[in-house]
């Protein structure tokens, strides 16, 4: 039988990720949209460390969870669950790009593209969240998909800044989260 506890040190390391991707969700420029309320903010680059340091599950749960706790502090708990399903799809296509490339990861660009497939991953979330929402409002399919596509440039943003992000602190924050963990 193998044993599924998580340590002491891999619980607080979530916990610190948790409270970051709140605190960088929290750091935000609302952008003008067609729907929802849309902003920049710094959660997105958080998430993808606490997957990149973490694993898929642990990484994706303690964005999710973030992300989940700022929804409902700032009055989109109906949003909440939403938001936990996207940390697992976005954290699913980095660590699904981390494995498939890791043999690359020497390489100056490895990061960045890793990061591009979990850019990816979260745009065609948000516009398929953005086009549910249109269609529940009762609009046709047309006009749905246009106002949904007219808010992707927020999270194509949000995107490029993230991989950027990322590559700058991948390797610092790596090296402190192998200390604390072994």
């Amino acid at each position: 039988m193998t044993s599924t506890r998580w340590s002491i040190k891999e619980t607080t390391l979530m916990g610190l990720f948790a409270a970051l991707t709140v605190v960088g969700t929290s750091i935000r420029v609302p952008l003008p949209a067609l729907v929802g309320n849309p902003f920049f903010h710094f959660g997105l680059p958080i998430l993808s460390l606490a997957v990149l340091t973490l694993g898929f599950f642990k990484g994706s749960l303690a964005g999710g969870i973030g992300f989940a706790i700022f929804d409902i502090l700032n009055g989109f708990a109906a949003e909440a669950p939403y938001f936990v399903l996207e940390s697992f799809v976005v954290g699913a296509a980095l660590s699904l790009a981390y494995s498939r490339l890791q043999k690359y990861d020497d390489k100056v660009w490895f990061i960045p593209t890793i990061m591009f497939f979990a850019a990816i991953a979260k745009i065609i979330m948000t516009f398929l969240k953005n086009l549910a929402i249109q269609l529940m409002m009762g609009n046709a399919f047309g006009v749905s998909a246009f106002a949904s596509f007219s808010t992707l440039y927020i999270t194509v943003i949000n995107a490029i800044a993230a991989i950027i992000i990322v590559s700058l602190l991948y390797k610092p924050v790596k090296a402190l989260t192998s200390k604390m963990l072994y």
